[in-house]
């Protein structure tokens, strides 16, 4: 086993976690989206239409950071 072989499986391992790290963020992201969604719903039940759109644009836009995360790992070589 020499140095390129290690370097190419700590390199494997890498973008792993990295797409990993990637995903937590839109997770999180979604879930403040829709418990601020149900909030203001709370707070003012008859926009609950309106709010419902907007959160599922907040929830598109979010999720748009997960293919960029997708993305990311297939440029740099997963």
């Amino acid at each position: 086993m020499d140095a390129t072989t290690v370097l190419a499986d700590i390199s494997g391992s890498i973008a792993t976690v990295g797409y990993g790290l990637a995903a937590i963020g839109p997770a999180i992201g979604v879930g403040i989206v829709v418990g601020k969604t149900i909030e203001g719903v709370a707070r003012q039940p008859e926009l609950a239409g309106r709010l419902q759109v907007l959160m599922w644009i907040g929830i598109a836009f979010t999720e748009a950071l997960a293919f960029v995360g997708i993305a990311t790992g297939f440029i740099f070589g997963f």
